[in-house]
């Protein structure tokens, strides 16, 4: 009988064992380094897993932080935009991967609500994966005559702030959109989102 249950015990160690050898591999392959590059055709390729509930909020957390060190008193541009509205760009920054990011803020200095659903833009699948977002906004490289759009990742979600809630009167709520980035070469660019005026920008970084 005893060599029966040392026998047991040494079955029951190993399965205890590899089970939680099993579980440390899971744990390790669910890791995200984020590694992919942004291309010009507006897409960020990447090989990561479908994200849980809790992962797509610390995503919507680390969307909501891009602009946290941008201070909100640099003005490069200011525009206004229909009833009241205005477009501030506080920071135009050319990163090193391969992308600009567009800070700033968009105030509504009129005396009603205004909804957050109107700079989306018109592609509806855009629109649909992206509503009350900053989706419809572009660049505009004047001297190399190209026209580039909100990067976006596998699934049509935008790099941009996405989820504006109605602005009130004499509110404001802050704003980023990611894009390609131009050729070092070009400096300047010029920011357009649905109705507002055209915004020139200088790029840093």
């Amino acid at each position: 009988m005893s060599i029966r249950r040392s026998t047991r015990s040494r079955r029951a160690i190993a399965a205890v064992s590899l089970a939680a050898a099993m579980a440390l591999a899971a744990t390790g392959c669910g890791t995200d380094d984020g590694g992919g590059k942004a291309n010009d055709g507006g897409s960020s390729p990447s090989s990561a897993p479908p994200k849980s509930p809790d992962e797509d909020k610390g995503a919507k957390q680390e969307d909501t932080a891009v602009g946290e060190n941008v201070d909100p008193n640099v003005k490069l541009a200011q525009v206004n935009g229909r009833d009241g509205l205005v477009l501030v760009v506080n920071e135009v920054k050319r990163d090193s991967g391969g992308f600009v990011t567009v800070s700033g803020q968009i105030k509504n200095d009129g005396d009603d609500v205004s909804s957050g659903s109107q700079w989306s833009g018109s592609e509806s699948t855009l629109v649909a994966k992206n509503p009350n977002s900053v989706a419809g906004a572009t660049l505009v490289d004047k001297i190399g005559k190209k026209r580039y759009y909100i990067l976006r990742d596998t699934d049509g979600r935008c790099l941009c702030t996405t989820g504006l809630a109605a602005i009130g009167p004499k509110s404001s709520v802050a704003v980023f959109m990611q894009f390609p980035a131009p050729p070092e070469t070009t400096t300047e660019v010029d920011l357009t989102l649905p109705t507002f005026a055209t915004a020139s920008l200088k790029i840093s970084g």
